[in-house]
């Protein structure tokens, strides 16, 4: 698994987010996106995922299957159970695999939970566990402690360490803290233009 950009540059409308971003990845690859809000970090992991299309350049090796994507928003079906919202990405995983998952994230007994029942940190997790359950070899991370206390920040970055070893990541986050409990290089988009 490798993913490369090369020369990418994005604009909404007039305004110029990236520009002429060279970067490349390969399994087991962490990185940590810094920077300061509105230089295009999401942008970048939008166009990493294949949501955007660059204005000019190349994103070179997007995983046919898709993306484990785990977005600012938790985004979870409210009118799902947590179990059925990870089984709805992963209908590859048995029952008993994706309660194991549910558990070694902290979430253990929530499997029939709904969304509004959680708290905001579980919610969270169970967005991380959804995306560790698709399995795809690229994760990318938007702010994914966010929400999260000190112990739980550990332990949710203990259980991304455990499954994505051979995956490439890619977390945006503004906490060079986080960045050292996933095991990440910190880069700034300011060094990715060459």
């Amino acid at each position: 698994m490798k993913l490369s950009l090369h020369n990418v540059s994005f604009a909404y409308g007039e305004k110029q987010i990236l520009y002429n971003v060279n970067l490349s990845l390969a399994a087991g690859d962490k990185i940590a996106l810094m920077g300061a809000s509105g230089t295009g970090k999401t942008t970048l992991l939008r166009l990493m995922a294949g949501l955007n299309k660059p204005d000019s350049g190349t994103v070179e090796g997007i995983p046919p299957q898709g993306v484990s994507m785990v977005f600012q928003e938790n985004r979870l079906l409210p009118h799902l159970t947590v179990l059925d919202n990870l089984a709805l990405v992963a209908p590859h995983k048995s029952t008993v695999e994706l309660v194991t998952l549910l558990a070694d994230v902290g979430l253990g007994g929530e499997e029939k939970s709904y969304p509004k029942a959680l708290s905001g940190g579980m919610k969270r997790r169970v967005a991380i566990a959804r995306a560790i359950a698709f399995g795809s070899p690229l994760v990318l991370l938007d702010e994914p402690f966010s929400g999260l206390d000190e112990g739980t920040r550990r332990q949710t970055a203990a259980f991304l360490i455990r499954h994505t070893a051979e995956s490439i990541v890619v977390a945006v986050t503004h906490d060079p803290q986080e960045a050292q409990l996933l095991g990440a290089r910190i880069v700034t988009l300011d060094s990715l233009r060459k």
